[in-house]
């Protein structure tokens, strides 16, 4: 399956280059909560996931995180990784949806 960023998905230029439509996706939404002094480095840490975007970044430490993935097990494990992450105080799971 062919990796499809959100703003190909909205465009929708979601199918393979044999013209046929994905057969299933997941995106989700994550509200983060990082250190404000160490936004920078809780960012560059998030960016380095696979199928994951920062699509919004607020001084004080929140972060809109949109992930994408083939299947609901990888959004959960994305989860994880990101909650886990040193700089990181909260990530909150705000919007999940699947489309086939």
């Amino acid at each position: 399956m062919p990796e499809v960023r959100r703003r190909q998905f909205l465009n929708g230029q979601w199918a393979d280059p044999a013209g046929e439509p994905a057969s299933s996706f997941e995106v989700a939404s994550i509200l983060v909560q990082a250190r404000p002094e160490r936004l920078d480095a809780a960012s560059r840490a998030i960016e380095t996931l696979p199928g994951v975007e920062i699509f919004g970044r607020d001084p004080k430490g929140k972060l809109v995180v949109v992930v994408e993935a083939d299947n609901v097990g990888r959004i959960g494990e994305t989860l994880n990784v990101i909650s886990l992450l040193p700089d990181v105080l909260t990530a909150a799971l705000v919007f999940h949806g699947t489309g086939e």
